[in-house]
């Protein structure tokens, strides 16, 4: 029993399946392991690259081509060299059929190196809004207003025209403020202080809602008879929250003109 089993195992498709499989797994767990370590470099702020799962799926299927030539080459003592080349040339006639997967791919190579678009960014492509989610080999995904995901072909990104919008979570609320009060006097109250007094308002009525990451700030743009006239710009952390803040901040400078 024990001689027939040494046997089988020293047949030649046995010890190649054995081989393949080990050197399959090791290929399958550096990928991992490898597409791991780069999304979380990729994620760094100080990475100048983008974080699109493009990127690590190209350097995935490069590990997983280098396994298949070790397992071609060390196991089944095929040359790969001369395997690529035949597929060079069959991959012509092949390529005519996938037109538009290649212009997909070599979209999303471009928006990814070039740094047109990353994730994070508040964009506009034809009809559609939202916030840039991932850019993989053949999509960009975004995220619209009402929080819906909207799925675009890379190929339709880079052949139409592209808006950068302002952060998603930016709320921008104007207002006029006026000179006179009910009555008929004057408002006394200075520059500095209605400003205090306008950031201290807009924060507390945004904060409720979502976390208030940068400002607010108050940009005052004209000066007539009737009143003060100028915006509050903040960002706040979720954008979804976005119209309610703005319409909280708006409630609150109604209460100051009480």
């Amino acid at each position: 029993m024990p001689e027939s089993i040494l046997a089988i195992l020293k047949m030649q498709i046995v010890q190649q399946i054995f081989w393949t499989i080990v050197l399959g797994t090791a290929t399958i767990a550096a990928s991992r392991v490898v597409a791991r370590a780069l999304r979380h470099l990729l994620n760094k702020d100080s990475n100048p690259l983008p974080s699109s799962s493009i990127i690590v799926n190209i350097v995935r299927a490069v590990i997983w081509a280098v396994g298949a030539s070790i397992i071609l080459d060390s196991v089944y003592n095929q040359n790969s060299n001369a395997i690529i080349t035949a597929l060079g040339v069959g991959g012509i006639a092949v390529s005519l059929g996938f037109q538009d997967t290649l212009s997909n791919l070599i979209g999303g190579l471009q928006m990814a190196f070039m740094g047109i678009i990353k994730p994070g960014d508040n964009i506009q492509v034809d009809s559609q809004i939202g916030v840039v989610q991932d850019i993989s080999w053949r999509h960009t995904t975004i995220r619209d207003p009402l929080g819906q995901t909207v799925i675009i072909p890379n190929s339709v990104i880079s052949k139409t025209a592209l808006v950068h919008l302002l952060p998603a979570n930016r709320v921008v609320v104007p207002f006029a403020i006026p000179r006179y009060r009910d009555d008929g006097t004057e408002t006394s109250t200075s520059i500095d202080a209605l400003s205090d007094a306008l950031i201290a308002l807009a924060r507390d009525a945004a904060q409720g809602l979502s976390p208030v990451v940068d400002g607010p700030s108050v940009f005052f743009s004209e000066i007539t008879e009737l009143g003060i006239k100028g915006k509050v710009i903040l960002q706040i952390e979720d954008p979804t929250q976005v119209s309610k803040a703005a319409d909280a901040v708006v409630r609150a400078i109604a209460q100051l003109l009480d």
